[in-house]
């Protein structure tokens, strides 16, 4: 039997800090979360509506209220997203302050809708149904915006979590319709043109004009206010022979996934490549269960090699050799076999051969910057700190070489990419209360067998660090410098279980404050000092 849902809950002012918050957890499985500045209170749903974590577990950091898993981040006064990889605030409800007591209702939520009613004879045009597209179209409805909104996307699905594909969803672990970004509604919801399987052929960015073409190859144009340019990237295909073999898999959509997902039952698999996306295939086909084996072939000695140090990577790789993963390490792809049209295994450069009824390949992609090629980088489409190519014209996601605190950088990772959506949608409402991304910096994640490793700023290379904790035991933190200075601050950090630490590293880092390598071999507390810089 479920238990009755609480409504009204008692709780000790003298049980919170100023300047602090606390959550209590309630019979029902629910969450209230309780800030207090002075003798102001405020009261809140204390699960983040990304994934659930308990709010109270992470860190307030002045009006910063930080999640602890993917550092979602919400105003501490009203509940207002700051930060993805939450796309909607916080739940507020009314509260009664009884003396010595505070009288919590959580039936009685506060409204904090806002009226769509700025810029109302307008119109935004979005490319793209990734992030990037999803969260700027998602953001400008839900802070006000009242113009037409038209998102074009060249899939035949609405906006979904990409990232989960090669975690839940291909572990078995989520269905389909829980990958939907907004929920099966979302467009019809927020009064958005969704158009699926369009095809964009050219953007005029001087006159803000799409070309289109639609699923029966009938072309049209869209001339919008505002056009955001969201495209994307597409898997990198090595030159190797025999790539193009039936067996041979990349994923990055929907419909890849599902094609590994039934193509590698029973199967031996071959996995080329050890980033993200290949260590998180190898773990979620090994948790699913259903292949016959499962080798990963990596160029390097270490696994993820840009991003963690050869400690780390060592565990990792014990990690995944624990759950019946085997490695070909140091090693290059010469050629991918097969017999007749269908795959049959890999020959090493060094003459080995490897079995293989499937082959997945996790080599990186290449962003999808054909549609603004005459004002191009080589790695990316330059634009400001507002996503902002030229005036109407924003260039995001994967796509975007964009400038931001840690320099100008094309990042490929989805938190990024939902940072992108806000600020954008920011600067077409003109609304500079906003940070740009002059005050925010980069965070992604990697979930393999329910550990997830976590990483915060970003580092030239893993190998100038500093290691604390055991990655043996999948509790550790590990700080990373652009050089081996004793005063030189960190620029980056990754963590498995210390993710506190990580909370309090980011928000130091994205204040200009993150700690010298002389202060971290001191010992340096770093909760107490985010704390104390914010306050």
């Amino acid at each position: 039997m479920s238990q009755a849902t609480i409504t009204t809950v008692t709780i000790n002012k003298a049980d919170i800090e100023d300047g602090g918050m606390k959550s209590y957890k309630q019979a029902d499985d629910s969450i209230i979360l309780i800030t207090r500045d002075d003798t102001t209170f405020q009261a809140f749903d204390g699960k983040c509506p990304h994934a659930g974590a308990d709010l109270g577990t992470g860190l307030r950091c002045g009006n910063r209220v930080v999640c602890p898993w993917h550092h979602a981040t919400f105003d501490s006064r009203d509940g207002t997203l700051l930060e993805p990889v939450a796309t909607q605030g916080l739940t507020q409800y009314q509260l009664t302050d009884d003396g010595d007591n505070l009288i919590v209702n959580t039936a009685a939520k506060i409204d904090r809708a806002v009226k769509n009613d700025q810029l109302t004879g307008t119109h935004t045009v979005v490319v793209g149904g990734g992030a990037a597209g999803f969260m700027t179209a998602h953001q400008l409805r839900n802070t006000g915006y009242g113009g037409k909104i038209t998102l074009l996307s060249q899939e035949d699905k609405a906006p979904y979590n990409r990232p989960l594909l090669s975690k839940a969803f291909l572990a078995g672990n989520m269905p389909e319709e829980k990958l939907l970004l907004g929920g099966a509604d979302w467009a019809q919801k927020n009064n958005i043109e969704l158009r699926l399987k369009q095809t964009v052929s050219a953007v005029i960015a001087n006159e803000r004009t799409v070309i289109i073409k639609d699923e029966h190859h009938a072309e049209y144009n869209i001339t919008a206010d505002f056009l955001v340019v969201a495209t994307g990237a597409k898997p990198i295909v090595p030159p190797i022979t025999g790539a193009q073999l039936e067996g041979v898999y990349t994923l990055r959509s929907m419909d890849d996934a599902k094609t590994i997902k039934a193509a590698s039952q029973d199967q031996h698999v071959v996995i080329v490549g050890t980033g993200f996306i290949g260590m998180e295939v190898a773990a979620a086909l090994s948790q699913a269960g259903n292949t016959a084996s499962i080798t990963v072939i990596g160029q390097s000695a270490r696994v993820m090699e840009t991003i963690i140090s050869e400690t780390v990577s060592n565990a990792l790789i014990k990690l995944h050799e624990d759950n019946g993963i085997n490695f070909v390490l140091d090693a290059t792809v010469n050629e991918i076999n097969g017999n007749g049209q269908q795959v049959s295994g890999v020959t090493l450069a060094n003459g080995t051969k490897l079995d293989a009824d499937i082959i997945i390949l996790g080599t990186g992609v290449s962003p999808l910057t054909d549609l603004l090629k005459e004002v191009n980088d080589p790695d990316g489409v330059q634009v400001d700190s507002h996503l902002q190519l030229r005036d109407g014209v924003y260039a995001l996601g994967d796509i975007a070489k964009a400038s931001g605190q840690m320099g100008r950088m094309r990042i490929e990772h989805w938190r990024v990419a939902l940072q992108h959506g806000l600020v954008t949608a920011a600067a077409i409402l003109g609304d500079d209360t906003v940070p740009s991304l002059d005050e925010r910096i980069p965070f992604f994640w990697t979930m393999q067998y329910g550990k997830s490793l976590r990483y915060s700023g970003h580092a030239a290379t893993p190998d100038h660090n500093i290691l604390l904790g055991s990655p043996d035991t999948l509790n550790y933190i590990e700080y990373y410098f652009d050089d081996k200075g004793e005063d030189t601050r960190a620029s980056a950090a990754s963590t498995l279980g210390r993710d506190k630490e990580l909370v309090a590293f980011s928000e130091l880092l994205r204040r200009g404050h993150a700690p010298t390598r002389a202060q971290i071999n001191a010992g340096f507390n770093i909760i107490e000092q985010a704390h104390a810089l914010s306050r």
